[in-house]
């Protein structure tokens, strides 16, 4: 009997995963992402991505971006990694080292910035339900960090 109420708790439970899994949709990141500045709200000194690129890299995520610091200067990073909340390097940059990113909800992600394992920054990306746009709110410890970048889709 024992036997039996456990195998059906780690059943319902799988369950309950699949479910939640179902509901997650990350493949809508996938794409290129050009950043329209007009529906976007910037704090002073903040640095902006104008293009982000999500591809498939093997089992994982590449995410390339291209921008402008706060004085203009072009700016690259690469990231290869999975949807799974771990950290995985961050090359091109020295704002940062490592991001981890991982689903909260329905075509969304949370993302978490680190710098010397210290969280620097933190964020959400939501994809909108066409398809069309995503907008990418941060917070950080400085306030340039805190922003609402909108990106529509190419």
């Amino acid at each position: 009997m024992k036997t039996r109420s456990i195998l059906a708790v780690l059943v319902f439970l799988s369950g309950v995963g699949l479910a939640l899994a179902a509901d997650t949709d990350v493949t809508m990141q996938m794409g290129t992402w050009k950043l329209n500045d007009g529906k976007s709200k910037f704090s002073p000194g903040a640095a902006k991505n104008t293009t982000v690129v999500y591809a498939p890299a093997g089992d994982m995520i590449k995410i390339t971006t291209d921008g402008v610091d706060k004085d203009g200067k072009p700016t690259h990073s690469e990231w290869t990694g999975k949807f799974d909340g771990k950290d995985y390097p961050v090359t091109g940059t020295t704002s940062h080292d490592s991001r981890s990113y991982m689903p909260a909800g329905k075509h969304s992600l949370s993302f978490t910035v680190k710098k010397a394992g210290k969280t620097i920054q933190t964020g959400k990306v939501a994809v909108a339900a066409d398809g069309k746009s995503r907008t990418v709110t941060t917070t950080g410890d400085d306030p340039s960090m805190n922003n609402t970048s909108v990106y529509d889709k190419q």
